[in-house]
């Protein structure tokens, strides 16, 4: 059984776009490259943010193109995460889980990206 959309916090890969933001902030709270942890936090932050903005756009034309800045957002992420690891930033316990949290919230944005081109347009 579906549960409808009705508005953007409904949306399982919101919700786990959020959550690793939190987890992402949290964790680099005390790094001290703060160039690096304030990158690292907006790319974060931008996954859902570009999600809820999407949503509220009136075209599903725009929805589509903020859910790929979203994604993109996604990979950069990914790619500070690794960096963050080989710097010895992140230990290798808590690189896994945000990549594989990571890696969910990607594959989820492309789903979604494949179902609103494929049934909204």
């Amino acid at each position: 059984m579906s549960t409808k959309i009705e508005k953007f916090e409904d949306l399982d890969v919101w919700q786990n776009a959020v959550e690793l933001s939190i987890s992402i902030y949290k964790l680099f709270s005390g790094c001290k490259d703060y160039s690096f942890r304030d990158q690292i936090s907006r790319a974060s932050v931008s996954v859902p943010s570009n999600i809820a903005e999407g949503f509220e756009r009136q075209y599903n034309k725009e929805y589509i193109h903020f859910l790929f800045i979203a994604k993109g957002s996604s990979g950069e992420v990914r790619t500070q995460l690794l960096i963050a690891f080989r710097l010895g930033y992140l230990q290798e316990s808590d690189y896994n889980i945000l990549l594989d949290d990571n890696r969910k919230i990607s594959a989820q944005l492309f789903n979604l990206i494949k179902t609103r081109k494929e049934k909204f347009n």
